[in-house]
């Protein structure tokens, strides 16, 4: 397996791929964005939202599962068991996205028609189809090979495969699309399906490669079902919800006299307002990633103290990183929404959504370590409630307040499942902050956002506004020298390794 780096190297390195990922992957829909307008993002968003749900009911939990399993005996030194952990995911996952492939080419017309609303997108929806198996596969070898401690060669794959896929892509759209957005959406789904195929060759390849140990056969079934079948019924019902509450947030907008053009509306906050909010995200999906497989080997050695050290530090982290971004995302929306999309709603938008980044960031990493020790089944719990919450308070909310109501309906509903969520990590593994910090870091957050809202130039004012928070934090004794210390010991061990 080559030698094995701690769990930061391995964040930061996941970090600075997804870093360069988010930014192509968001610079790609700047530029989508451009060629078919936000009517043709929103179709796009809608044919998307479709083509989630089938990969998510196709991977069926395979791809976390495939990652706590091979964790799980990695952390038991029983690396000769892996294989057949393998073996089991692949079948598993075969037979799961093959059903949904064949329904999704059975019902892709009615799909198109009734649930998208363009008949004309069915070929789309079975072309998605043909590459799902492969897509849901990938997720397999992905989940392995993170469990591994395989990040560079993992990272070297998923980036090649990503220029490759957005090359192609940009190459036909300027070739074949014209700014139609049905071949726009068509184009996308067969890239993304091509690279898909990529990913899995040289995965399957370097796997073929490797010298591990083979023992005699295991029964991994109950095992598999027991970990999948809790995920894949809460990914499922978490993209079930997803998928009907984008569809039909464009039917209930139209309902509202102050919306003009419904999926105009709905392209620029899902198209245009959420890659934005996100894409700082990238720094901590490494961590995220990687805290699934470190937190079950952890469990699996019996080393609570080390889970209570990972928990601490990870959710600390993503609330100071989170609050860091709040304000810079609400200081800088107009700019940025004007320079990447010449849209000002889009900057409105990104404005409200940008108060609610410490949550989404800290729920991201809430909910890896959640999965990582074995929660999966108070997940689905959690998501049941605020998904049926969020439904029915988009139904009602939408034809009266447009997205006024959106926001409200993603507010609380993020914030019941943020605090389930955290609730059941200090269940787990011990109170891991004082509500003190979050009530500081706030106070912080809103002062520097608001003194630096009087400087004028854009750079100047993120620049105030990171001096402010960060005195802020220190006066309020969030931050101190320790925490400094202790990032120069990791960069010290770094050098040691």
């Amino acid at each position: 397996m080559g030698k094995k780096l701690p769990i930061f190297y391995n964040a930061m390195l996941l970090t600075a791929v997804n870093l360069v990922l988010r930014l192509v992957s968001t610079s790609f829909q700047v530029y989508l964005s451009g060629r078919i307008g936000a009517a043709g993002i929103g179709l796009l968003q809608l044919v998307l939202s479709v083509g989630g749900l089938a990969l998510t009911a196709g991977m069926a939990g395979i791809r976390t599962a495939t990652m706590y399993l091979t964790a799980e005996e990695l952390g038991k030194r029983r690396p000769e068991n892996v294989r057949w952990v393998l073996s089991s995911c692949m079948r598993y996952c075969l037979l799961c996205s093959g059903a949904i492939a064949v329904l999704l080419c059975c019902f892709s017309q009615k799909i198109a028609a009734g649930w998208i609303g363009q008949s004309e997108v069915a070929g789309v929806v079975r072309l998605f189809a043909f590459f799902l198996p492969v897509n849901c596969l990938t997720g397999v070898m992905v989940g392995y090979f993170t469990a591994a401690n395989r990040i560079g060669t993992l990272a070297a794959v998923e980036v090649a495969e990503q220029f490759c896929t957005l090359g192609s892509t940009i190459a036909l759209l300027e070739l074949l699309a014209h700014g139609d957005p049905v071949r726009a959406c068509g184009i996308v789904v067969m890239c993304s399906g091509l690279g898909a195929c990529f990913t899995l060759l040289c995965l399957l390849y370097l796997r073929a490669k490797e010298t591990a140990p083979v023992g005699a056969r295991i029964l991994v079934g109950k095992r598999l079902f027991s970990t999948a079948v809790p995920l894949a019924l809460a990914d499922d019902l978490k993209s079930g919800i997803s998928t009907v509450e984008n569809l039909m947030v464009p039917k209930r907008l139209a309902l509202c006299n102050k919306i003009a053009n419904p999926l105009a509306a709905f392209g620029v906050v899902c198209g245009m307002v959420f890659p934005v909010l996100m894409f700082p995200m990238a720094i901590l999906y490494g961590l995220a990633e990687l805290l699934i497989p470190e937190l079950a080997r952890c469990a699996a050695a019996g080393s609570q103290k080390r889970i209570h050290y990972l928990a601490k530090r990870s959710l600390r982290l993503a609330m100071l990183y989170g609050s860091l971004f709040c304000g810079l995302l609400f200081l800088l929306s107009n700019d940025l929404c004007i320079k990447l999309y010449n849209n000002y709603d889009a900057g409105v938008y990104l404005r409200w959504f940008a108060l609610l980044a410490p949550m989404l960031y800290c729920d991201a990493i809430t909910d890896a370590m959640i999965k990582g020790l074995g929660q999966q089944t108070a997940s689905v719990r959690y998501n049941i409630l605020t998904s049926t919450m969020d439904v029915l308070f988009l139904f009602l909310l939408l034809p009266k307040y447009g997205m006024e109501g959106y926001y409200f309906s993603f507010l609380v509903t993020h914030v019941i499942n943020f605090i389930l969520s955290v609730r059941r990590l200090f269940k787990i593994t011990g109170k891991l902050m004082n509500l003190q910090t979050p009530i500081l870091v706030a106070i912080a957050t809103a002062g520097s956002i608001l003194l630096a809202g009087f400087v004028a130039a854009p750079v100047c004012k993120a620049a105030a506004y990171v001096l402010l928070l960060l005195s802020s934090l220190y006066l309020f004794r969030v931050i101190s020298r320790e925490d400094g210390a202790w990032l120069i010991g990791l960069v010290r061990k770094k050098g040691q390794s």
